[in-house]
């Protein structure tokens, strides 16, 4: 794997509003995943996750910043930001719902997956938001 000397620690500044790099933090990830020979069933899954992730922090949380801890047992991203929140979140969960603006979805963004696809590429998903304050979003790829 590559990793027994340690633990590798990333950390990313996810601007907000900038579609152009958005993705670029989780691309970083992903090579960083595929030069440790992680397995390439393992890579998507962190890769789509944290994308996802990462665009949801551009869209609608105004950036932020994106911490990725990889160790021997698991890939551990977590993605924060100081944006509005999210009302609803189990609202937010299902697939389809969206709160992203016309101008986000003629782009090819804001069809309402990000969070389900979150939930469902990672192994463990744990969402913290409070409107007004931010969201933080920390997902777990275990190796095993």
């Amino acid at each position: 794997m590559g990793l027994s000397d340690g633990t590798i620690k990333m950390s990313f500044t996810i601007l907000p509003d900038d579609l152009t790099a958005a993705g670029e933090a989780s691309s970083s990830m992903k090579k960083m995943l595929n030069q440790l020979g992680v397995s390439p069933q393992l890579v998507k899954k962190a890769a789509i996750a944290m994308y996802e992730a990462e665009i949801n922090a551009v869209i609608h949380g105004g950036g932020g910043i994106a911490d990725i801890i990889i160790d021997g047992q698991k890939i551990e991203i977590l993605i924060r930001d100081e944006g509005p929140g999210i009302p609803d979140l189990e609202l937010a969960m299902q697939e389809g719902y969206s709160t992203a603006s016309d101008e986000i979805r003629e782009m090819g963004f804001g069809a309402g997956m990000g969070l389900p696809n979150m939930k469902r590429y990672s192994d463990e998903l744990i969402i913290h938001s409070e409107v007004g304050k931010g969201t933080s979003v920390k997902i777990i790829v275990n190796f095993y």
